[in-house]
């Protein structure tokens, strides 16, 4: 059938192609590579007799063809209402030429074409096959009857706008083209056309069974057989494959049915009447016999005593070989599925995996890559999983689409627990597409294409219909159709209780807002109407210098009954590197009309795969093991429990270390013992670390768990994470005595002047703005405070040869006074100490920080500090941070956020250094914030691009005696109260040591 215009329909989901299935055909023709290329303004527009070439995969706004990619979140990138379609509508139309294996001859040949954005349409040697919608699933079109000897020429013609892109509304770029593996496959005239494996397992027993269920199609003939084999054994008998349906004869009946109504006893069974006992199998069998249900469907049951359980901990798979037998015996065809036994359910409000409740430790997950857009080789696909592993992330929701097909593979392979989504977002017109009966075709359709896909994958979990779509009629449609293809999973689906926790029961089995506190996580967990797991859809936004408060989360969540988890938004930083220069682009830096900015830019990995520091505070929260008791830790125990679900510690590698404020100590290893999932156990330290405990200088126990052996996704060694114990507080460490001998000099104004100093020390209550002070949620409250433009004015200074009071005061372009006070000693040894009042008035709500900056001269390389570290810590993610002492380069401390704003900061801090040709040194009275970099706030506030940042030789320092913590606020919660700083009175005491030795 064609159907004209396809692209302009909204019902159309596709003409001529196949169905969704599960199977992978191995007999492959790969038509990867370099295609002919035209980009027509329309898909009206005419071919043109000009051809360039372009890769497939790969997305043609990112092969510099003139279309480049958009990036809005919520706003279409065209006018509606739905179903409109601008008229300008770039249109690729895709040529190559190929030739049909020898063997093939005879075959029957199908295209795949993985993923084409949004409408795609085919043809084969002038033959139109077919059409299909839905931008990231596979469409397959049998090509047999229009092929012939010799060259044949494809045609692929993708149309870039559609009806469609209605629905894939997604926080993401648009782009245009064939983003996936193009491939012919090659089957006899009789095939497996698909299979369901149901691999259960029943933790009481810890017995497995499975159920195969195959569809053989084609030329059938009652001589054809299914054989299965499950790791080299048969486990069911031969089963003759059924031609067609063949109704019983009266003479068949069982004489146990003789007479008996046997619909009515069905329907009264139904109602929840008793049957009479051993009627319900003979009802069951003769009911299967009048409705047979298609040709060429092959259930076949075994029961597998003693098998190892799938999870996501013991990712154990078994390889289940499906043979169809001609009727000479000949095998005809082998299919190979991997299978893992296990079994979700929820039950008692918990959302269960073989009968134990689990943790989401979760990250949302775009399909993504800044050469190619969202185009990913396998050896791209291990490394992200990889890094998972190694960050102890155990769950990924698909976001929100299905991916491709060899991620689940892998998933299957490296143990993750997998939302799988379907691809359905219509989020600038979520209250109406979701009852728009134009729409419901799609809506199932690309539902049912995700199931049938993705169903014998053991890692996926759990359904998503999709993401901001409201919730509608249309959502109940697909729900329905999964829940009775797949009984075998949950349903996920936020928009069903985005405005109460308590309903849409028809469309999810789990609570999943978005973005809740971690209070209104434990008001749902003591609420009386609750029956459901709760595992957040989205949470911890993790733009820029973000993802506060982490640790609250989890402490809520394993505090609370029906609390599970929650999936970090999200896993990348889409900055887009055409050109690989590293230069990565957001929204707006390809031209674009209408764009939302760097809201792309929020992931927990920067573009090129580095993991942002927050991760380690995933790492850390998520980690393994975990200290539960420090009681005996001065005689040499500690008591450690095993936080996972399924697994023991086996796999892993502890070793323990000292340290002080001279440095960290040698690691020894740790004897563990055998614990259990869930299991507390005590841990005797090596005799010679127990002694150190006890030596003076000592300030932590560093605890560093590796793995002990080499798997898929690490090497033997790799670390997973580091737990501390605090001994006692640090020492404050007194810098030593300048090797000249400095005077105390200030200017007119009262501030300090020397010949190491740029900038002299003086108030600062500003920082440049994260992308989470800059939320709508924030921003309003930080800048009315008018604290990133003050004014300085010096009252009085009063001094002496060795002392200065200097008063002086800060007006904000708020019209608020801050009140400032410094009384500065040269100290006998030459070093200066400085006495710090500060006063904010209560007209001024929040600051981001209130402490003191100061900027070297050129030559200062390396800076050693002791407090938190050694990555970037904030006063509400620090869970991760370590207290030892600190060495690197100044270079290394700032952390390069796309969108230049506050970073590198370190809490805790009793001391730094800044060493190079000179040696400066400070020292606290108390823990400060600190960080130390080459820009000033505002190089930071007035640039887009970290890589548009000026190249300065000066260090920039900043002490802050309180800083404002991250939180996620620019999409979730502030930053909580605790680690907010508001008007009040602030004194400290520091030193500084001006051109001294370096520090011991």
């Amino acid at each position: 059938m064609t159907v004209a215009s396809p692209w302009l329909i909204p019902e159309h989901v596709g003409t001529g192609r196949l169905r969704a299935h599960a199977v992978d055909h191995d007999d492959r023709l790969n038509l990867n590579g370099r295609w002919d290329f035209q980009l027509l303004p329309t898909p009206e527009s005419p071919i043109g007799a000009e051809w360039t070439t372009l890769t497939v995969p790969g997305a043609w706004t990112m092969q510099g063809i003139g279309d480049t990619p958009i990036y809005t979140n919520v706003t279409m990138p065209f006018d509606g209402p739905p179903p409109r379609v601008p008229p300008a509508n770039p249109t690729g139309v895709y040529r190559r030429s190929f030739e049909l294996p020898a063997q093939w001859a005879s075959h029957r040949v199908v295209l795949n074409v993985g993923a084409a954005e949004s409408t795609l349409l085919v043809s084969v040697n002038g033959h139109r096959i077919g059409t299909s919608s839905g931008s990231r699933l596979a469409a397959e079109f049998d090509l047999t009857g229009a092929l012939r000897p010799g060259p044949n020429e494809l045609i692929l013609t993708v149309v870039k706008w559609s009806a469609a892109s209605y629905l894939e509304d997604q926080d993401q770029w648009w782009h245009g083209g064939i983003t996936r593996d193009v491939y012919l496959y090659a089957t006899g005239d009789t095939y497996i056309a698909d299979l369901t494996a149901v691999a259960d397992y029943d933790a009481d027993t810890a017995g497995g069974s499975l159920e195969l269920t195959v569809q053989v199609d084609g030329r059938l003939d009652p001589g054809h057989r299914i054989e299965v084999r499950v790791a080299g054994t048969t486990v069911g008998a031969e089963v003759p494959v059924r031609q067609a349906r063949e109704l019983p004869s009266a003479a068949g009946l069982p004489p146990e049915l003789d007479d008996v109504d046997l619909f009515g006893l069905h329907s009264a069974t139904i109602a929840g009447q008793p049957m009479a006992p051993g009627l319900r199998p003979l009802a069951d069998a003769l009911l299967a016999r009048l409705f047979p249900g298609p040709a060429g469907l092959v259930t076949v049951r075994a029961e597998l005593p003693d098998v190892r359980p799938w999870t996501a901990e013991t990712p154990v798979r078994y390889e289940v070989v499906v043979n169809l037998r001609g009727p000479d015996d000949t095998i005809i065809e082998t299919v190979t599925q991997r299978v893992g036994f296990r079994r979700v359910a929820i039950s008692d409000g918990n959302l269960l995996v073989n009968g134990q409740r689990i943790w989401i430790h979760g990250v949302n997950r775009h399909e993504f890559h800044p050469r190619t857009g969202r185009t990913l080789t396998r050896a791209d696909l291990e490394r992200e999983l990889a890094v998972l592993k190694r960050h102890n992330i155990n769950a990924i929701r698909t976001a929100h689409y299905p991916p491709q097909p060899e991620f689940l593979d892998l998933t299957d392979e490296y143990g993750f627990y997998v939302f799988d989504e379907a691809d359905i977002e219509c989020h600038d017109y979520a209250a109406t597409l979701c009852g728009d009966a134009r729409y419901l075709p799609a809506f199932v359709d690309r539902a049912a294409r995700m199931v049938l896909r993705d169903k014998n994958h053991p890692s996926v979990i759990a359904w998503s219909l999709g993401n901001e779509s409201g919730y509608g009629p249309n959502h109940d449609a697909a729900a329905g159709w999964i829940r009775s293809a797949d009984p075998t999973r949950p349903l996920h689906y936020e928009g069903a209780i985005a405005r109460d926790w308590h309903a849409g029961h028809s469309a999810t089995d789990i609570v999943c807002p978005m973005y809740p506190t971690p209070e209104a996580l434990r008001i749902y967990a003591r609420h009386p109407h609750t029956r459901r797991p709760l595992i957040m859809s989205e949470y911890q936004h993790a733009m820029g210098n973000s993802n506060g408060s982490l640790d609250a989360y989890w402490e809520a969540i394993r505090s609370e009954p029906y609390l599970q988890g929650g999936f970090i938004w999200e896993l990348w930083d889409h900055g887009l590197d055409p050109d690989g220069d590293g230069r990565y682009r957001y929204g707006g830096d390809f031209g674009e009309a209408v764009h939302d900015g760097e809201f792309c830019i929020d992931g927990l990995l920067f573009p090129d795969g580095t993991p942002h520091p927050a991760m380690r505070e995933v790492r850390h929260i998520f980690g393994p093991l975990s200290v539960t008791d420090t009681t005996d830790l001065l005689d040499g125990r500690l008591t450690l429990r095993n936080e996972r679900t399924f697994a023991d510690l086996g796999d892993l590698a502890v070793t323990v270390a000292v340290a002080t404020e001279a440095g960290t100590g040698p690691e020894r290893t740790v004897a563990m013992p055998a614990l259990a999932p869930g299991e507390k156990g005590v841990v005797e330290l090596p005799t010679a670390t127990s002694a150190d405990l006890i030596g003076a200088g000592t300030v932590a126990l560093h605890l560093y768990v590796r793995t002990a052996t080499d798997t898929v996704w690490a090497a033997a060694g790799t670390e997973l994470d580091v737990r501390q114990v605090v001994v006692r507080p640090q020492q404050t460490s007194y810098p030593a005595a300048p090797s000249a001998n400095p005077v105390l000099d200030l200017d007119d104004v009262g501030l300090l002047r020397h010949p190491l100093l740029t900038t002299p020390p003086k108030l600062c209550v500003w920082r440049a703005p994260t992308d989470n002070d800059l939320s709508r949620f924030v921003r309003g409250r930080l800048l009315r405070t008018g604290l990133d433009t003050v004014t300085r004015t010096c009252d009085q200074v009063a001094r002496t040869d060795t002392t200065a009071t200097i008063a002086a005061r800060y007006l904000t372009a708020g019209g608020a006074e801050i009140g400032h006070t410094q009384r500065i000693t040269l100290l006998d040894d030459g070093v200066l100490r400085f006495d710090e009042l500060v006063t904010v008035p209560e007209k001024i709500a929040e600051l981001p920080r209130v402490g003191i900056e100061l900027q070297l001269t050129p030559g200062f390389e390396r800076v050693i500090w002791f407090g938190d570290g050694p990555h970037e810590n904030y006063p509400d993610r620090r869970a991760a941070a370590l207290l030892g002492r600190w060495d690197a380069a100044v270079d290394e401390m700032p952390v390069p956020y796309l969108r230049p704003q506050e970073n590198g900061g370190r809490g805790s801090v009793s001391w730094l250094c800044l060493r190079g040709a000179h040696q400066v040194a400070l020292a606290f009275d108390q823990p400060m914030q600190i960080s130390v970099g080459r820009n000033t706030i505002e190089d930071l506030r007035s640039h887009r691009h970290v890589w548009e940042l000026p190249h300065r030789e000066t260090t920039v320092v900043h002490c802050d005696i309180a800083h404002r913590g991250l939180g996620s606020a620019s999409v979730g919660p502030d930053v909580l109260p605790e680690f907010r700083v508001g008007p009040g009175i602030f004194a400290w005491r520091w030193h500084l040591a001006l051109g001294q030795e370096a520090l011991s």
